[in-house]
């Protein structure tokens, strides 16, 4: 997949474009079928297919008070975008200049100079533009000058999608997005947040030293420090994988939380994963957590003992959810 970053001045492409345009947080299964019709469309018409995305949430700075926490970082969402076989993925750096970009100059600029589209597949209740003011109608009326036919798609559902009964309770019918994704995380329904993105919940970050209280405990974690506008799952105990920097996958016991039992207050919850079978020095590599089942709450233990027992319940049950 070729990376093209419109920050400045693009190469004029020598071929025509088949265009999906959007935030496309997570690549889930609702992206990945707007995309395939791309590609489809780009093949019948001898085009490239193309994907137009930003460096960062376009909310993060017209509303940075009320933006969503982010299911992918930039890096990730490029990584998944390139597995969909897309030709070119556009990266549109989102400031405060381009938010209050016309509509018309960001057509003129992004869509027809960096990629001569020739079709744009959009969702039916795309915005773009300075206040939002462009939509799919004023879309269509800037390609029938500019050369480019305009579609605008009603979000998948669940059974369109192949999403399958995991995405229960809310049913085949639900409608594939990112905000229902991240409502599913936020309730802790690793399940059905799996089934809609079509893949495990992944979050990446530093591994950073902690107090060490599991390694006292006969447990020893390492404290993953994931940056603030991703969204983590609800609080609780988690099996799922590790992923160190050289690409090894590790079976691991995650908890997530304010660690009740020690702390009666905490000001953030903290990721720390036990990885089973793990022995040797993870501080300072960038690391990936993925959420496979949620084992339960947090639970604030009586005593030490307590605590450990339970948490030797947890690397049991951790081994049943993975397999192992």
């Amino acid at each position: 997949m070729e990376i093209i970053r419109a920050d400045g001045h693009c190469p004029t492409p020598e071929v025509g474009a088949a265009v999906t345009i959007g935030a496309y947080d997570g690549v889930h299964l609702g992206h990945r079928a707007v995309i395939a019709e791309v590609r489809r469309r780009a093949s019948e018409q001898g085009l490239r297919s193309a994907v137009v995305t930003f460096d960062r949430h376009p909310a993060m700075v017209v509303r940075p008070e009320s933006a969503p926490r982010l299911l992918t970082d930039l890096d990730q969402k490029l990584e998944l975008l390139a597995s969909t076989g897309v030709d070119v993925t556009l990266v549109v750096t989102f400031d405060e200049a381009r938010a209050t970009e016309s509509a018309e100059d960001f057509v003129a600029e992004v869509i027809v100079g960096c990629l001569a589209a020739e079709d744009v597949v959009v969702g039916e209740d795309f915005h773009f533009g300075h206040g939002r003011r462009g939509n799919v109608d004023l879309l269509a009326e800037l390609g029938r000058d500019a050369g480019f036919t305009v579609e605008g798609l009603g979000l998948r559902s669940a059974a369109d999608v192949g999403a399958g009964p995991a995405a229960e309770p809310a049913g085949p019918e639900e409608k594939v997005s990112s905000t229902a994704i991240r409502a599913a995380l936020v309730e802790g329904e690793i399940e059905r947040a799996t089934a809609l993105l079509g893949r495990t919940h992944e979050v990446r970050g530093l591994v950073t030293p902690g107090d060490e209280r599991g390694r006292e405990l006969g447990f020893p974690t390492a404290n993953v420090a994931v940056p603030g506008e991703i969204l983590l799952p609800a609080d609780g105990i988690y099996a799922g994988w590790f992923v160190r920097a050289d690409g090894t996958v590790l079976p691991t016991a995650v908890n997530l939380g304010r660690r009740p039992t020690f702390y009666e207050q905490a000001h953030a919850s903290l990721l720390e994963a036990h990885v089973l079978d793990f022995d040797g020095d993870l501080y300072g590599e960038r690391v990936a957590v993925r959420f496979v089942r949620r084992l339960h709450g947090e639970v604030k233990y009586p005593s030490i003992e307590a605590l450990v027992e339970g948490i030797a319940r947890d690397v049991d049950e951790t081994r049943r959810v993975l397999d192992l």
